[in-house]
């Protein structure tokens, strides 16, 4: 498959989710689950719809999409499947691709982790009609990505970014922002945000605190708060 059709289908199955309107909260809200219930797993198996008619007989990375907000649920429950099973030497792992990220908020950093890609998991396994269809019955699972939901691996190139890699940053203000200097020698002083360094994590802002006129000055991204 051509990469601009693998980024097509990707394309396809975000927009397909965008406006299937499905609720977004998060594995802790405790509202309402959303719908690939016992019922339909049973019809699906019965008809054997949209089953794969292949075997591999190599693990290979597959990613299969979810409802926003239930990566984790559906990490936990194919991890259970897998276990009472006894599949470990089929589906070999599940994962949630997830990004370290320093954010800044009022002057301090804080490290979290962050869905690289929300409403993907992926999964580690040999393909064939049983870990097929344990994975796309899972409750919260609407498919795998690929054409007519047919499970396709994924290729190096398409791996890379959803197995993290360098640390991000996110900033809380952005160029053009008015800003408070909190630490010496301008501390107090208010200026507005120009450029922003990302590699250096420094600031140039424009401050009228001269009678000269407006002045650029450096500063850490630590040392600025956004002016609220």
């Amino acid at each position: 498959m051509s990469e601009t059709s693998r980024n097509d289908d990707f394309a396809q199955v975000e927009d397909l989710f965008s406006d299937s309107e499905l609720m977004e909260s998060s594995d802790e809200s405790g509202s309402q689950e959303p719908g690939f219930f016992a019922d339909e797993v049973a019809a699906a198996e019965q008809t054997g719809a949209d089953e794969p008619s292949l075997a591999d007989t190599e693990p290979r990375w597959y990613c299969a999409h979810t409802y926003s907000g239930y990566e984790n649920k559906v990490k936990t429950n194919i991890e259970k499947m897998i276990a009472n099973r006894h599949l470990e030497d089929q589906i070999l792992e599940v994962r949630v691709p997830l990004q370290e990220v320093r954010e800044l908020k009022n002057g301090v950093f804080h490290q979290v982790q962050k869905k690289i890609f929300p409403g993907y998991v992926l999964v580690h396994m040999i393909l064939n009609d049983d870990t097929w269809r344990i994975v796309r019955n899972t409750r919260g699972v609407t498919g795998f990505v690929g054409p007519d939901s047919k499970a396709v691996p994924l290729t190096e190139e398409e791996l890379m970014p959803l197995t993290g890699g360098k640390e991000e940053i996110e900033l809380d203000f952005e160029v053009g922002d008015l800003v408070v200097v909190i630490c010496d020698p301008w501390k107090n002083e208010e200026g507005v945000v120009t450029r922003i360094d990302m590699e250096k994590e420094v600031v140039e802002l424009t401050m009228e605190m001269f009678q000269s006129g407006p002045s650029e000055v450096e500063v850490g991204f630590t040392d600025i708060r956004k002016k609220m």
